[in-house]
């Protein structure tokens, strides 16, 4: 009896085993790297575009619908509008000043670990907010633990979403980000509702928990791999019939075991001394004089078989050398991709190139025109004679539009004639909308407002969700650097969204007229234009100087200075 039950648990056990294998198997073939010869342009991606909306509800949409706390907060702490705003500046300087931190745990970790990461800190910091009994606590939980969270969710999850698609790439991200701007449209009075039933802690707790969505989008964020399979191919087709056959002869050679070239390589010598021979004895034989041209065969045998021999101790010699030069080679190349996946990690060399740095002065000075508009427009209408009731209609008129936007700069970047033309839509449209800044102040009725308001909200929206992706463009970086050029990017105009709001608040208490912040969104946005229109020739050379060929293997390769200088010694 105790023998058939010991026979029973072993196979309960196997079983188990087993299941849990191919349960590990599974799992890791759901949730592992999806590897492809090119960008699918579908596939997984659209569950990391589903997954790209959610977050940016919870990101941006979040941040973008604080404001409807702001007056329980400033009566809960006793505070003023200005000490009270601090808290979202807070939010969103840590979220974009972090940037280079997610870049580099994305490219350590990869992008699932550090989206769920960022998940857990922005429920956490948020289910804290509502805890607290300061407004220096909420500088803490909100301001630092949920806007770090923010920045390590929302930009590896762009960037992911980038490599995921090429051709589509501009319509997926642009209707995925979406999100943002319907969790201003609806979520806000739905939680604005919900706050006059429960009060304002009690909704910001909700808030948090509802950001616990994050982590579920981090673990769909399936790492990509893109492993081109014609390449040897490709490189093979380019050689000439003879230098095809060589590579063929050399690859079923090394393809065999180690002590067969010495074999082949004796084979062939004696192969040629034996046709030697042949060719001796045809031509002795075919001619009159026999017994004197037998000795100078002789002789001439002698010394082609000399030849021969010291043929075969040069190939011995050279294959001893190639080898050795392949085993340096094989040790270097090991060292030099050591290297370069060393530096990955902090890859600043983009700084380099100018046109990168164009379009770091582009998000920089742009940045100053995205928030202080909807800070200030409420205050403006309210100061040219529309009622405070009708005023708040202009961000929702903002919002709508925004969604628009996005769907139709999605629609005409993905066009044929278009597609290699991204630079200057988008220039095109950080002009229009300078011109609307300036007719913010130059409008004095509520329809003159409401148009402004629908042209600003339209263009935002096609700046908002196109200029970080414009980055995985061959005009500016490419998709082989977004990661780290997203990290810095992101990084440098973190300043002007720190500075741009109370830039605009300064302004208005010096001249009493709020119309003075909309000058230095116009202003600051005109600026952005000129570098914009800078990026397309310096990637040409026109401006900086095209960085060669030699400048791009020094990054890549930091020893090959020093490896030329030692093959020109020799």
């Amino acid at each position: 009896m105790r023998p058939q039950t010991d026979r029973r648990n072993t196979r309960q056990g196997k079983l188990t085993t087993l299941v849990m294998v191919l349960c590990g198997a599974k799992a890791r073939r759901f949730l592992g790297p999806n590897v492809y010869t090119e960008a699918p342009d579908g596939g997984w991606g659209w569950v990391v575009a589903v997954a790209f909306f959610l977050v940016s509800v919870f990101t941006y949409g979040t941040i973008k619908s604080f404001g409807i706390f702001l007056q329980d907060l400033i009566e809960e702490f006793e505070k003023t509008n200005s000490q009270v705003s601090w808290i979202v500046s807070i939010c969103v300087f840590i979220m974009t000043f972090s940037a280079p931190l997610a870049s580099m745990m994305t490219n350590r970790f990869g992008y699932q670990p550090v989206v769920i990461i960022g998940g857990l800190l922005i429920s956490s910091g948020t289910i804290a907010t509502s805890f607290t009994t300061s407004i220096h606590q909420m500088f803490i939980t909100y301001g630092v633990v949920a806007g770090l969270g923010y920045c390590l969710t929302f930009l590896p999850t762009v960037t992911i979403l980038s490599k995921y698609f090429t051709r589509r790439r501009s319509l997926v991200i642009a209707v995925a980000s979406t999100g943002e701007s319907l969790s201003m449209f609806a979520l806000a009075p739905a939680f604005s509702a919900l706050r006059d039933h429960i009060g304002w802690r009690h909704t910001i707790a909700v808030i948090g928990a509802l950001q616990s969505i994050i982590i579920i989008c981090g673990i769909l964020l399936r790492p990509i791999i893109i492993k081109p399979s014609v390449s040897q191919k490709t490189e093979t087709q380019e050689l000439s019939p003879k230098e095809q056959d060589t590579l063929g002869a050399q690859e079923s050679i090394e393809g065999k075991n180690p002590e067969e070239p010495k074999t082949i390589m004796d084979s062939q010598v004696q192969n040629t001394a034996y046709s030697l021979d042949n060719e001796l004895t045809r031509s002795s034989v075919s001619t009159r004089d026999s017994g004197v041209q037998s000795l100078n065969d002789a002789e001439d045998k002698t010394l082609l078989q000399k030849r021969v021999e010291s043929g075969g101790a040069e190939v011995k010699r050279s294959e001893t050398g190639e080898e050795k030069k392949n085993e340096g080679a094989d040790g270097q190349c090991a060292k030099d991709e050591a290297k370069v996946s060393a530096k990955k990690l902090l890859d600043f060399s983009i700084l380099r190139e100018c046109n990168f740095i164009f379009y770091c002065m582009f998000g920089l000075f742009a940045t100053l025109g995205f928030f202080a508009p909807q800070l200030f427009i409420i205050e403006l209408s309210v100061s040219r004679g529309v009622g405070r009731d009708r005023a708040t209609y202009m961000l929702s008129a903002m919002a709508v539009a925004e969604i628009m936007g996005r769907f139709s700069i999605g629609w005409i970047m993905s066009r044929d004639k278009l597609r290699k033309r991204k630079l200057h839509v988008l220039l095109v449209c950080v002009i229009a909308m300078t011109a609307d800044l300036v007719g913010f102040t130059l409008v004095r009725e509520f329809y003159g407002l409401a148009v402004c308001c629908a042209l600003y909200g339209f263009f935002m929206g096609t700046l908002a969700c196109t200029h970080i992706p414009l980055l995985a463009e061959d005009d500016v970086v490419g998709i082989e650097r977004m990661s780290s050029a997203a990290g810095v990017y992101v990084f440098i105009h973190s300043f002007a969204g720190l500075a741009g709001p109370p830039l605009g608040g300064v302004l208005v208490d010096v001249t009493q007229n709020y119309g003075s912040a909309f000058y230095t969104c116009a202003a600051g946005m005109a600026l952005s234009a000129v570098f914009l229109g800078l990026v397309k020739p310096a990637k040409k050379g026109l401006i900086c100087g095209k960085r060669s060929s030699k400048d791009n293997t020094d990054v890549l390769n930091p020893q090959w200075d020093e490896s030329k200088e030692q093959s020109g010694e020799r």
